[in-house]
């Protein structure tokens, strides 16, 4: 998670001038019960700025390079899909919109035990591809995953500026999971940390009972979502957890973090990598990891729905 403040300025994005022709073929397979069961998509970037799925076109969204391909189209939820019924929240860290609006992520909001920023910048890698690119990228990508198994998928914002110009706030983050009294929460980040700190970690809720924080009844299943989503990330991606937060385990305890603190449901954070560490940068800056990553991600909240 990054936690650079409003004043951070990332380089200029160094973007390729070249389209090339990629398609790829992802599965996710997912274990639960005595057979299983199987997904299979296929997306191509074209070359012209569309991305073909399942026998059709969709744009591409005007905040993600052409260059890499992606799933991004919002398909309805399936009536007769695994998830049927369950009601996912994706929330991608920090706004596009945030470097435009630093006194208004800036100011201070109560997280249930004390107060701090609305929301920050976010990070970039070295190119200057920023985290709030990335979680948009990936939190749409997974969208579609979820949507086609039959989840019902809010997003806390989706980099619309004129419907959300900056933020929300983590405050707001955590009370749009607990209004959609959503099965599953999970925000997705990328890390800021120092150059030759590599790999992924989820951030799990500490028992925190303080002012308006009460976490002690989702801290059991979070633990659990935590623990699908690693998982089910290390499958899909091949990446190792962290090798500079957790010993090794990949996931990490936190009890100052607001949209943690103020959640009634299931929640956990996924810091996806280090965007400042050059072999972590490219993989974050790969269209095809990125799809790897949602589908990891999805893995492990369809395991942890199946349990629960």
């Amino acid at each position: 998670m990054s936690y650079v403040g409003p004043g951070f300025e990332p380089p200029q994005p160094r973007r390729s001038p070249l389209r090339r022709p990629v398609a790829v073929a992802l599965a996710l397979v997912v274990v639960g019960g005595p057979a299983g069961w199987f997904v299979w998509q296929a997306v191509a970037d074209d070359g012209d700025g569309r991305v073909m799925y399942s026998g059709g076109y969709e744009p591409l969204s005007p905040t993600l390079s052409p260059d890499d391909p992606a799933d991004l189209a919002t398909t309805p939820a399936s009536s007769a899909g695994p998830l049927a019924g369950k009601v996912v929240v994706v929330d991608p860290g920090h706004n596009p919109g945030n470097f435009q609006h630093s006194a208004d992520i800036n100011r201070k909001v109560n997280i249930g035990t004390n107060w701090k920023e609305c929301d920050t910048t976010g990070t970039a890698t070295n190119d200057g591809y920023t985290e709030a690119e990335f979680t948009l990228d990936v939190a749409r990508r997974l969208r579609t995953v979820l949507e086609q198994q039959g989840a019902t998928v809010k997003f806390t914002q989706d980099g619309d500026e004129s419907a959300r110009p900056f933020g929300p706030c983590v405050d707001e983050r955590a009370r749009i999971g607990n209004a959609a009294h959503a099965d599953a929460v999970v925000s997705i980040h990328a890390d800021g940390s120092g150059a030759g700190n590599r790999g992924f970690h989820v951030i799990l809720p500490g028992a925190v009972h303080d002012g308006a924080a009460d976490t002690r009844p989702i801290v059991g299943p979070s633990r659990l979502l935590g623990e699908r989503v690693k998982d089910g990330f290390v499958r899909e991606t091949g990446s190792a957890p962290s090798n500079y937060i957790g010993g090794g385990t990949g996931l990490d305890t936190r009890t100052d973090l607001g949209g943690l603190n103020l959640s009634t449901v299931p929640k956990v954070f996924i810091e996806c990598g280090n965007m400042r560490d050059g072999k972590d940068a490219a993989l974050l800056t790969s269209g095809v990891w990125r799809q790897k990553a949602a589908l990891g991600i999805s893995e492990g909240i369809v395991s942890f729905l199946r349990e629960s």
